[in-house]
Order: structure tokens, then C-alpha cells, then sequence
């Protein structure tokens, strides 16, 4: 495992609720991590306990995470340590309630 590899491990690993994406919680920097973050506000998620990784301040994080979850896009959600997926996916979970799930569990 890569230096990279092991610095995303350790942040999907030590924290519950972990999204890679462009920009921040406050400031997302594009529509589709915006979208994330929305998401998980409606799922009850406070803002100061996700972690938000900004893909855009590290190319090597960018570039690894994509490695790490076998997932091409950004943004991508980790909750307990196990990839969720990207917003499409988020937003599906969402709509039938099994996102809710998978954060409360």
C-alpha cells in the first residue's frame, strides 16, 4: 500500500462518516459534492462531525481515492469505514430510505 493508500485508509478508517469531494462542506465546488452534502444533512448528518476530504487541495488524494474504491468519480461517501458510493447512489439510497440506515446502524 502506497503512502497515499495508507492516508486514506486511515481517514475512511477513523472517522464514521468520511466524503471525498470538491471542496468543503461550507463551499462545495461543484454540484455534484454539493448535492452529497445535502444529502446528508437530510440523513441528520451534522457538518462538524463529517469529515470532508477536498480533493482539489492534494492530486495525490484526488488520484488515490479513485484507486482505493475502484470508483471513478468524486464525490465518494465512506461511513464506517465501507464505500457507500457516489451522489447518484447517495441520492438512491436516499430516496428509499437505506442511506438513513447505513449512517444510524
Amino acid at each position: 500500500m502506497t503512502t497515499t493508500q495508507q492516508r486514506i485508509d486511515e481517514l475512511v478508517k477513523n472517522h464514521d462518516v468520511v466524503l471525498f469531494m470538491k471542496g468543503s462542506a461550507s463551499f462545495p465546488m461543484c454540484g455534484f459534492s454539493g448535492r452529497a452534502i445535502q444529502i446528508l444533512k437530510a440523513c441528520g448528518v451534522e457538518t462538524k462531525t463529517l469529515k470532508t476530504v477536498n480533493v482539489l487541495d492534494d492530486a495525490e488524494i484526488r488520484q488515490g481515492i479513485k484507486e482505493y474504491s475502484n470508483w471513478p468519480t468524486i464525490p465518494q461517501l465512506y461511513v464506517k469505514g465501507e464505500f457507500v458510493g457516489g451522489s447518484d447512489i447517495m441520492m438512491e439510497m436516499f430516496e428509499n430510505g437505506e442511506l438513513q440506515q447505513v449512517i444510524k446502524s
